[in-house]
This record gives structure tokens, sequence and C-alpha cells, in this order.
């Protein structure tokens, strides 16, 4: 009988031993099997994260208004003659608003700003007053081209005081076309935009006849070099803009050589080409990619003729978007809109800019019969301009 009973508790003690492997394996199992799903489930969290920050797109904007010619008469700075010297800021006055609301502002400086020191004149050899260059700063223009028909007008000297004036405005804006040392003349001047880098290179086709005696006074076009200057910036920069002083004087044709001009900057990988010297307003157009403005008209000036004083401002919306490493810049929305020079005759004065969207019938008759004319003619080529219309229409 006792050993019966041994027996029996040796049974029950192995039972109990089986039991507790049984739950220590188990527990173990268990714990394993969970440890193995926690690393696996923070596998595929790290995994997914990896894949969501890989996918994740940076997207950055900027914007770009570009008007024509600032064409300096004798009317337009004895109108902004003071005490003091010249303000010509009263004259933006309304044009001011819309600049401000671009980061990026472009403008022709027809001629040249050598500074009242050497003494202003007007047509056909001009000098304007550095406050010209205050009064569209003031404004909110930042782009500058300084290549046209009028850069060599004054000799040497006004391009040097020209230069120091906008060596010493260099932070506030980018200028191109004119030097005064190679050096100068080939620097790359890259600047940026809410992330967005850009740069522009300016070209005249015209000097009126005087002899250019050092290149680096005004960038003549010369399709080798313009080759040549394009290469050394395409790929440092999102945008690259073109400044074309070209085309024929008061028409609002396209000339063969403009077409043909515009096609090579294209096929360079040219995002813009802004034109001028014609002095009216010109059509735009895509060619491929390139938006192409053939003429911004004048901005301001002292001619006669309302299609001398209907220029032209244009404005876009720069958009890039990184992602995996890779980007794309999209120029989009281009808009344009009519501005007209105001001034009262006999005497010539009260220069005022004026948006077609605010003239009346008393500043100019017959306003809106000029807007449908002009405006017809620079969305003659192309469906994708977007034009500031009238109230009311």
């Amino acid at each position: 009988m006792k050993k019966d009973r041994k027996k029996v508790r040796i049974k029950r003690v192995l039972k109990i031993l089986i039991v507790i492997i049984l739950i220590v394996v188990i527990a173990v199992f268990l714990n394993n099997k969970l440890s193995f799903s926690k690393s696996n489930k923070n596998t595929n969290l790290k995994k997914q994260k990896i894949i969501i920050e890989k996918s994740k797109e940076e997207k950055y904007h900027t914007s770009l208004i570009m008007v024509g010619d600032a064409l300096i008469h004798s009317s337009v700075y004895g109108d902004a003659k003071t005490k003091d010297g010249y303000d010509f800021k009263p004259m933006l006055e309304y044009i001011k608003p819309i600049i401000k609301q671009h980061n990026l502002a472009y403008y022709n400086q027809e001629t040249i700003l050598g500074s009242a020191n050497i003494g202003l004149s007007s047509y056909p050899c001009f000098n304007s007053p550095y406050a010209v260059g205050d009064a569209f700063l003031d404004a909110g223009f930042n782009i500058v081209s300084l290549a046209n028909n009028h850069t060599l007008d004054r000799g040497e000297q006004a391009i040097i005081n020209s230069r120091k004036y906008w060596n010493k405005h260099k932070e506030d804006a980018l200028v191109s076309g004119s030097a005064t040392t190679q050096e100068e003349r080939d620097a790359i001047d890259i600047r940026k935009s809410n992330n967005i880098t850009y740069t522009m290179l300016a070209y005249t086709t015209t000097t009126n006849g005087i002899k250019v005696k050092k290149k680096y006074h005004v960038n003549v076009y010369n399709k080798e070099q313009v080759k040549k200057d394009i290469e050394r910036v395409r790929d440092k920069v999102d945008v690259l803009l073109v400044s074309m002083h070209w085309g024929e004087e008061y028409t609002h044709g396209i000339t063969s050589d403009q077409k043909k001009i515009a096609k090579y900057l294209s096929s360079l990988g040219v995002d813009i080409v802004i034109g001028s010297h014609p002095h009216v307003v010109e059509p735009i157009e895509y060619i491929n990619n390139t938006l192409v403005i053939y003429s911004l008209g004048n901005f301001i000036s002292g001619q006669r003729g309302i299609e001398k004083l209907t220029g032209l401002m244009v404005s876009v919306d720069i958009d890039k978007v990184v992602k995996d490493e890779q980007k794309t810049t999209t120029i989009s929305n281009p808009t344009a809109e009519l501005i007209y020079t105001y001034s009262t005759y006999n005497p010539r004065a009260n220069f005022k800019l004026y948006p077609y969207t605010k003239l009346t019938e008393k500043l100019l008759p017959g306003y809106k019969k000029y807007y449908n004319k002009y405006m017809g003619i620079v969305t003659s080529k192309s469906n994708k301009i977007i034009p500031v219309k009238l109230s009311g229409e």
C-alpha cells in the first residue's frame, strides 16, 4: 500500500512539473511571438516612414511681373523737378500697389542713369537722374535690364556712373546688360525668391550706330556668345529670363529676326523672353515651353500718340515641386494688363501712370476702344494669355 501511495505522489509531481514546463514553454513562445510582432510592426512603421519621407513633396511659389521701357524724356524729368532735385515716385502712385503684389518685378531702364552731375539730356542722346532708379526701387522693381540702343548715348562716364548707382543697390536689384569691366560683365548673379533660383541675361540688337569700343559696356546680341552665357547658368537656376532689345520701332508686328532669335533662345532652354524697343505693344506667344513677350511697349515716356503711351504689364506664377530628389518648375497663368501714361499738354506736365482699369473718359476719351485694339494685338498669337478686363466687361 505504501509503495502504491508513493507511486501516486510521484505521478502527481511529474504531472505538476509537466504542466509547469508547458506553461513556461507557452509563456516563452507567446513572449517571443509578441516581441516578433512588435519588432515586425516597428519595422513596418519604419518602412512606411521611409516611404512617406521619400515621397514627400516640397512646394515653393513666387510671382513675377514685367513692364517695358522707362524712357525719360525732358518733359518727364522736367515734371519731376523739385527744389531738392527730382522725384518720380508720384508718377508711379497707381502702379506701385500692383507691383508690390509680386515677389519679382522687371523693367527696362531705357535711358541710362548717368546722374545729373554730367548733365541731363533727352532725345536723341539720353541721360537720366538717379532719382528714376530710386522711384522704381521704391515701387518694388528688382530686376533691371541695362542693355538697349541708348546704353552708349553719353559715353563711358555715364556707364561708370550707372553701374556705381546699381552696385550701390546690389542687394535690392539684379541688373544685367551693361558693365564697366569684363569681370563685372561675366559675373554670374543668381538670386533666390522663396527657394526658387533665377537669373536674367540682357542683350540688345542695336546701338543706334554708336561704335562699341569696349564690349562689356553693353551686351550686343551675338549668337555664339549668348549660347556660352546661357550654358554657364542654365543648370544653376530654376528660372532663366532673357531680356531682348529687338524688333522694329513703332510697329505691332513681329519681325523675322525677332522670330528667329526667339526660336533660338527657346532651343537653349530659356524660360521667358522679355522684349522691348518697338515702344508699342506686340503679341505674346509660346514657342515650345518658352513664353515670348515680343514687346512690352513703353512703361513711361514723353512720347506722343496713344499707341506709344499704352504699355503692357505681364505677370506669371512660378512654382517649384521637389519630390524624390527630382524638381519640376512650372511657369503659369500669363496675365496681361494694359497701362497708360497720362499727362496734360501745353505745357506737358502732370505725368501719371494708370492701369487701363482705372481710366475714365475724362482721362482718355475712347479708352475702351483702345483697350480692345491693343489687348487684341497682345493676345492674337495665343489663347493662353489671360487679359485683365475692364470693369463691367
